[in-house]
């Protein structure tokens, strides 16, 4: 049971993170959101996030590559980031 490891969620959507991208909501839905870490910041004995980058994306595998971002923007912390994130998400799954 130790090694078992727990799935991260916000908001009902899994988390996945790779290095300083974070992806958020499900590949078999229409649409994930994209966060990229660009800044950090020492905080105490961690780095917290200044600056991310937020896209709104298509999963469709037959959109060319620069037609996949539906929206973008860029925010100061990690939980405004992940606010709009789930926004978008909610409007775009909304609208199958």
């Amino acid at each position: 049971m130790a090694n078992e490891t727990i799935p991260l969620e916000y908001k009902g959507r899994p988390l996945r993170r790779k290095d300083n991208l974070i992806y958020y909501g499900s590949m078999s839905d229409s649409h994930i959101v994209l966060l990229q870490i660009l800044d950090t910041k020492p905080l105490k004995d961690m780095e917290v996030a200044t600056r991310v980058a937020v896209q709104l994306q298509l999963t469709d595998s037959n959109v060319k590559s620069r037609d996949l971002v539906v929206k973008r923007s860029e925010k100061d912390s990690l939980y405004g980031a992940l606010d709009i994130a789930s926004v978008w998400l909610d409007r775009a799954l909304s609208t199958r």
